[in-house]
């Protein structure tokens, strides 16, 4: 009988890793620039084009999803029942919304990949406990991605994490290698066993993305053929980080501007004020 066979893994030597971080610093930077614009009457059209302007201002960086398997935004911008995948339109953000945007950037050949739910104006108790689970979600994800580790702590910690909250898992839905590509191996479930999975190993770069809903965690995928919701219609949020593995632990690619890598590692939102934008509910 034949083996299954492993995912073929492509591991960075610590100069790709730095050129993957410049990546990450523009998408970290995008974040902060657009968080302003997150507000009631904005159109995900228009924050796309914005996407698009910002990334491709930096030299030689192009958006890593436009035109990605035929993606037609620059950027997957999702409101609430939405997970994943929306496409950007003329449609226009109300108040008491959330809205997930990912964004990938491409740079000299090697990329980097984000996401984060931003709130728009004053958001409901519910939406603000579910964002912070969220990223508490993935606070606890990186600080699982360790070289003595496999991809099932990440999943592991990821459950541990969002069990008290009653919240759903997607689990339809992973994470996923990066590196010359957007997608490589291996792909990164947000439900795992400690000790099971793939060995992590210094050099695997990858990108961290739990989703989870307030109600079900089946989804579906709307006749655009692109976004993705959940089943129920309930509430949704997103956060994602390109996370590097070394010897010495995680190291996020894609920290900064509004988010604060140290406290994403130590698993907890910025208690000194550093400058991150934590969700509280």
């Amino acid at each position: 009988m034949v083996g299954k066979r492993r995912p073929l893994i492509h591991l960075k030597s610590p100069d790709e890793i730095d050129a993957m971080e410049r990546c990450g610093r523009i998408v970290a930077a995008l974040f902060a620039e657009i968080e302003p614009q997150v507000r009631p009457g904005v159109s995900t059209g228009s924050l796309d084009r914005f996407v698009d302007d910002f990334v491709r201002s930096h030299d030689g960086a192009v958006p890593a999803f436009k035109g990605l398997y035929g993606f037609p935004g620059s950027a997957c911008i999702s409101i609430n029942e939405e997970v994943v995948h929306g496409i950007p339109s003329s449609r226009r953000l109300r108040a008491g919304d959330v809205v997930s945007i990912d964004v990938g950037v491409k740079q000299r050949g090697w990329c980097a990949d984000s996401a984060y739910t931003f709130p728009v104006g004053e958001i409901g108790a519910e939406a603000a406990s579910l964002m912070e689970v969220t990223y508490q979600a993935l606070a606890a994800a990186v600080a699982a991605t360790r070289p003595d580790h496999h991809v099932g702590d990440i999943g592991a910690a990821v459950v541990e994490t969002v069990r008290p909250s009653g919240y759903a898992i997607i689990r339809d839905l992973v994470g996923h290698g990066i590196g010359r590509a957007i997608h490589e191996e291996p792909q990164v479930s947000n439900i795992g066993r400690a000790g099971f999975g793939v060995p992590l190993q210094a050099g695997m770069v990858l990108a961290i993305e739990p989703m989870l809903a307030v109600g079900t965690d089946e989804i579906r995928t709307l006749s655009d053929r692109w976004t993705v919701t959940s089943l129920d219609g309930s509430l949704s949020a997103h956060f994602e980080h390109t996370v590097a593995v070394t010897e010495t632990g995680p190291r996020i690619l894609t920290g900064g501007g509004i988010w604060d890598g140290a406290a994403m590692v130590a698993g907890r939102p910025d208690p000194e004020g550093t400058g991150a934008t934590v969700p509280q509910p």
